[in-house]
């Protein structure tokens, strides 16, 4: 597995400055298993960081029973401060994913204060440095050994942490994206709210021609028609067109942001007209060729929010806010990692210390 970097107590040191996201992970992470035979979830145990063992029949791999989560641990003003922003959502998020997944959930409060310890046990690899954070990855996997189709009896829940700095290279920068009506992420019915590697999986071809041609990521549509917008690869997405904020509804085939509630819940507090409603393509469009859309942003744990500063449709690119970063998602960066680092008022109680 290669030797860990040092972290900035000395006892394994990285570069807080030149993290990345996702290629460095703490000293432990966090087991529990389960057991139809034996009654269900057994005992948590925190344990040093190793590779899994399973059976090559493993029924993740073969069925792809797979539920994962991501949040964030934020330093904070004391030194003692473990900052979590709103874990109670991705706790009922990952629960629902699971029963979607014909998996066994979890009791949310051994999930809370299980993962609580783990925290506590890595603390000196929270980086302070800003922009940084100490991502969360709770995970569970089908591991029966059994090649029929049904539910697994077994499961492996685990969670490791990763230091990490900005999601996308851009940081807080305005993105690119393309619109694809080649492909399709999720119809209704599936598993598009699910929480699922099936899910990202369904992505990959499409981002990666995005990539290739300079884009940073894919806006769907929806499967039926390609014409309904839906949400980015890795994001929710917003557009402020003439001073309204419309988000697509969900309905299925969206995932259930914990920052995507956050910006409808602030936007609605600081009085801006929003909307949660079909959004379709050619609307966007004519917004845009009508000099009404003044923003696009998407927003998501790993990245918090992230401006749109061109698209592209059916070959045909799209300026947005003369590429820059606009007003809202400006001040909604601001007031969001402010709550998330204890530096700004937190009027709705997001933030748990667990420190």
């Amino acid at each position: 597995m290669g030797t860990l970097p040092r972290n900035r107590t000395g006892s394994q040191q990285y570069d807080e400055d030149k993290l990345g996201f996702g290629d460095i992970f703490t000293e432990h992470m966090l087991t529990i298993e389960y057991s139809a035979a034996d009654g269900g979830w057994g005992s948590a145990k925190i344990i040093m960081v190793q590779d899994l063992s399973l059976h090559p029949a493993g029924m993740v791999l073969h069925y792809g029973q797979q539920v994962f989560e991501g949040l964030k641990a934020f330093s904070g003003p004391k030194d003692s401060d473990i900052l979590l922003f709103r874990p109670d959502m991705n706790i009922a998020r990952f629960n629902r994913s699971c029963e979607r997944l014909c998996i066994p959930p979890l009791d949310p409060k051994i999930f809370m204060d299980q993962m609580a310890e783990l925290l506590r046990r890595d603390r000196d690899w929270i980086p302070r440095s800003p922009g940084t954070s100490l991502y969360i990855r709770p995970t569970v996997i089908a591991t029966d050994a059994h090649l029929g189709v049904r539910p697994s009896k077994k499961y492996l829940f685990f969670i490791i942490l990763s230091p990490v700095g900005a999601y996308y290279p851009e940081g807080f920068e305005p993105v690119r994206i393309m619109v694809t009506d080649k492909y399709a992420r999720a119809a209704a019915g599936g598993v598009g709210e699910a929480k699922t590697g099936a899910n990202y999986a369904a992505s990959l071809l499409a981002a990666e021609e995005a990539h290739a041609e300079g884009f940073t990521q894919v806006l769907w549509l929806n499967a039926v028609d390609k014409s309904a917008i839906e949400e980015v690869g890795t994001m929710n997405i917003f557009f402020r067109i003439d001073d309204e904020i419309i988000t697509p509804k969900l309905g299925g085939t969206i995932l259930p942001g914990v920052t995507r509630d956050s910006v409808l819940q602030l936007c609605r507090s600081k009085g801006m007209k929003v909307s949660e409603r079909v959004i379709s393509i050619g609307e966007l469009v004519s917004a845009a060729n009508k000099g009404k859309l003044q923003e696009v942003f998407g927003s998501g744990t790993a990245a918090v929010i992230s401006p749109v500063s061109h698209f592209r449709y059916l070959g045909h690119d799209y300026i947005v806010a003369d590429g820059k970063t606009g007003q809202v998602a400006k001040e909604l960066f601001d007031e969001i990692t402010g709550i998330q680092l204890a530096k700004k008022p937190d009027p709705y109680g997001w933030v748990v210390n667990v420190g």
